[in-house]
């Protein structure tokens, strides 16, 4: 490691002014950051440790919402009764994400802000129509993740929360890489008021929507609808654990698992 600042804000307020700066980056679960300082891929001046804030914790039912704050653990949505009553896929997903070391320090803020391509998280904001609070406005879920490790957060923005409408049912399902955890594809279907919508993970430089899974699914909520479904290998992910052309034959396959998990 090597030497820089260290500040502990006793309000999001203090936190938000101090993360202005471009030199100075927030600290969440750590459970990338670390990691990264450690290979000096970052070399911040400053480390903004948004631990202490209760304003940032915490998980609430908000009429039709599910309403969670940003440095929520991952473990905390697993083991929440609010969450396995309103939206028990996210619990589901909470709880196979990394190894239990991960899941007591990771954050749900973290990891949305992260945008790595093969995390559980950004499948669940775009296939249950997530919006993500910030210290400035609301990002709807669909806006949210842009390209490899890049979202809609502007600099200096922090994310506060999320909130997640309670679909009529959902369920997750994905390939998972066996060392690491993270999803080789993932793939998160939800039956909403407004249709089906289908969110895909690890398949792309980020999250994505499958509208062509959300269309055979809306006329037919079946496995065999899902399965039919062509997904182009086009632009997704060809690398050592997976092609291009596994990953969008693997798509449909865990959609119809997920269907067959909704009921």
């Amino acid at each position: 490691m090597y030497e820089f600042a260290y500040h502990r804000p006793a309000t999001v307020a203090e936190a938000v002014a101090l993360i202005a700066d471009e030199d100075v980056l927030p600290l969440a679960g750590g459970q990338t950051l670390i990691p990264t300082l450690k290979q000096r891929l970052a070399m911040p001046a400053a480390l903004v440790d948004l631990g202490g804030l209760a304003e940032l914790r915490g998980l609430r039912r908000d009429g039709d919402a599910l309403v969670i704050g940003a440095a929520t653990t991952h473990a905390e949505i697993a083991a929440s009764d609010l969450v396995r009553q309103t939206v028990p896929a996210l619990a589901a997903l909470a709880q196979r994400i990394g190894d239990p070391q991960v899941r007591n320090r990771g954050t749900l803020g973290g990891s949305i802000a992260n945008a790595d391509p093969a995390a559980d998280y950004p499948a669940a904001v775009v296939g249950l129509g997530a919006s993500v609070h910030t210290d400035r406005r609301t990002i709807d879920g669909d806006a949210v993740f842009i390209d490899l490790f890049t979202t809609a957060l502007e600099p200096g923005e922090l994310i506060t929360a999320v909130s997640v409408p309670v679909p009529r049912a959902a369920a997750y399902e994905k390939a998972a890489q066996p060392a690491s955890g993270y999803a080789v594809v993932g793939v998160l279907v939800a039956r909403t008021a407004a249709g089906v919508r289908v969110g895909v993970t690890g398949a792309g430089p980020c999250a994505f929507r499958a509208t062509a899974l959300e269309r055979a699914l809306d006329a037919a909520f079946t496995p065999e609808a899902a399965r039919a479904v062509t997904i182009p290998a086009d632009g997704l992910n060809d690398d050592l654990h997976a092609s291009a052309a596994y990953r969008a034959a693997l798509i449909p396959v865990l959609a119809a698992r997920a269907v067959a998990a909704c009921g």
